[in-house]
């Protein structure tokens, strides 16, 4: 599974089921924020994320505590990993931090238990009517607005012009290619180099790519009820991908794709220079094209949309919530709104949230933004006319999909099911893991 939106590492946590116990001692919405004698509210904003985040986070703080003296901000941040034990510790606790961070596979477990303020209810504090369209409402649950997107990303396939040129094959039309040029191109170029570098890495760990490819058949991973909404059908073509690359040498063999992706990103093989493609979201370009010191670029999805519902569509990168039982409301729906609306807060975080947005402020910092991440805000406009809608919050339960998707990969991969199979098990184990019918 490669980085999620929010810039690091997936692993499986306790989370869903941790949150679910946290919540049985929930015995009312209490907590967070206090007030200092000399009337100054303090407030506690929790994030994940590596330690330039943390700097950057440290910084945007500082600029917003200079501009709302009676507000005082004390960070809360961890790595992703930790972050949901820690916040599902607290929530039980009545400890939950005023602000925090939210990502769409828990957005539902959070929301739907009332641990989150409905943002709507703060339109004196928080102006929500910059934010892009696409991503608007992507963190409503039944009329009440739980969370509020940092920014957007678009899942791609990240592609190194010269691992192409090294195997003498084209690089492709992304705005033509379909499913068979993209299994025939990945052959070609492990064919060319004999091995070395491959065609592209496994693209079934993350189920991201697997939502394109069911809005591309008129379907979608969950619908808004939460269930199930795609065929055992468009699943199994799915898997089908997969098995003709690894049936035609396209992409690495089972045993080092497990090895790939235990790497994380930094281990992939547009990374290490040994592979031509692989499949992750727009604002993890900068970090790639670091690593594998190379100037990548971003491609569309393969395939032709069976509906006006097209494949693309933008994510958002986080959100940002509010604690349902916080002593200050009104100051935490400040603070959101400065995140949101405010450009000196952009000119510091830029794309490491997301594209901002708010749609002003990301044009604000267009010309700030490194050349990567410039590439990536340039792709996100490229793609905007092919976008209609976006996705609903998953359901709860959501977070175990990730560690299923890779069984399921790994089994595909090393022979112990066929595609149909693997449809099979696979929504078997997410039906169970989220509820849903």
């Amino acid at each position: 599974m490669n980085i999620p939106s929010g810039g690091v590492r997936t692993r499986r946590t306790a989370a869903p089921l941790a949150l679910a116990a946290a919540f049985t001692l929930l015995a009312s919405a209490c907590g967070g924020g206090s007030s200092a004698e000399d009337g100054v509210v303090e407030l506690r904003f929790s994030w994940w994320g590596a330690d330039d985040r943390h700097s950057n986070m440290q910084q945007v703080i500082e600029i917003f505590e200079a501009d709302n003296p009676d507000i005082q901000i004390a960070g809360d941040y961890t790595d992703w990993g930790s972050y949901w034990d820690r916040l599902a510790t607290s929530t039980a606790a009545d400890d939950s931090p005023d602000i925090m961070m939210q990502e769409e596979r828990y957005l539902r477990e959070y929301g739907d238990r009332g641990a989150l303020a409905d943002l709507t209810e703060f339109s004196d504090e928080l102006d929500l009517s910059k934010i892009d369209p696409l991503i608007a409402d992507s963190g409503d649950l039944d009329d009440q607005t739980y969370g509020v997107a940092s920014g957007v990303n678009v899942y791609a396939i990240l592609a190194d012009p010269e691992a192409f040129a090294e195997a003498g094959v084209e690089m492709p039309d992304d705005t033509t290619w379909t499913w068979d040029d993209y299994v025939e191109i990945s052959g070609q170029i492990s064919d060319a180099t004999d091995g070395e570098v491959v065609g592209t890495q496994s693209m079934s760990y993350n189920e991201s790519g697997f939502q394109i490819f069911a809005r591309q058949h008129g379907e979608n991973l969950y619908g808004e009820d939460g269930e199930l909404a795609f065929s055992a059908e468009t699943l199994t073509k799915w898997f089908q991908v997969t098995q003709d690359l690894l049936e035609g040498g396209g992409q690495p063999g089972a045993s080092q794709s497990v090895e790939i992706e235990a790497g994380g990103p930094d281990q992939s093989v547009l990374a290490t220079n040994t592979g031509a493609m692989a499949h992750f979201w727009s604002n993890q370009l900068g970090g790639l094209t670091a690593s594998s010191d190379r100037d990548l670029e971003l491609l569309r999805y393969p395939g032709e949309s069976e509906s006006e519902r097209t494949g693309m569509y933008f994510k958002p990168a986080m959100f940002y919530s509010v604690s349902a039982g916080t002593d200050h409301p009104e100051e935490a729906a400040r603070f959101v709104d400065f995140m949101l609306n405010d450009n000196q807060a952009a000119e510091l975080i830029l794309a490491d949230l997301g594209l901002p947005a708010n749609i002003d402020v990301r044009a604000h910092i267009l010309s700030s933004l490194p050349e990567a991440d410039e590439r990536s805000a340039i792709f996100l406009s490229d793609v905007e006319g092919d976008v209609v809608d976006g996705n609903p919050p998953p359901p709860i339960g959501a977070g175990e999909v990730v560690e299923i998707t890779k069984r399921v990969s790994d089994e595909l991969a090393f022979g112990n099911l066929t595609p149909e199979e693997a449809a099979e098990q696979f929504m078997t184990e997410v039906e169970a893991a989220t509820g849903s019918q």
